[in-house]
């Protein structure tokens, strides 16, 4: 049965929290440095070398440019440890960021409504900001109930 766990926080039309986090390479990466320029598909998921997580950012990897491309920008969040993203990236070849929500833990994670506290990892969460950083279209799934992508595909057509 493929049910969101949680709805998010965040109301379609409303701004979305700004952030930064850390990347894969420990650089920090801020949402609103995309404002004006691309939307953002933010891409919450539990955690680094899992099983659901590793088979879905694969298919953003392999397809990338549906998904990342000059009008939208992937940024993919968890509560691992730069360290740990920085060594699945690697191990997978993603060429798109992996931010660290590690500390405060599950912070940017809990401002999205994507954040499993129970377990202290985020869900899978995606959320479409428009280049004004206003939220378009997300949905929140629970822990072991893998994305739609053709849900992407339609959002990001409808941008």
């Amino acid at each position: 049965m493929s049910q969101a766990v949680t709805q998010p926080t965040l109301a379609v039309g409303e701004v979305v929290p700004d952030f930064t986090l850390k990347d894969q390479h420990g650089s920090e990466v801020s949402l609103s440095s995309f404002r004006g320029e691309r939307a953002v598909l933010l891409v919450f998921f539990p955690f680094a070398f899992s099983g659901i997580c590793t088979t879905e950012l694969c298919a953003f990897r392999d397809d990338l440019s549906t998904y990342q491309n000059d009008d939208v920008q992937v940024l993919a969040i968890s509560c691992d440890p730069v360290t740990a993203l920085r060594a699945w990236s690697e191990a997978q070849g993603y060429e798109f960021p992996l931010l660290s929500d590690f500390w405060p833990h599950g912070a940017v994670s809990s401002s999205y409504g994507a954040f499993f506290a129970e377990a202290g990892m985020s869900l899978r969460g995606t959320f479409l900001v428009d280049r004004d950083g206003v939220l378009r279209w997300s949905v929140v799934n629970g822990p072991g109930q893998p994305r739609d992508t053709s849900a992407y595909r339609e959002a990001l057509a409808a941008l």
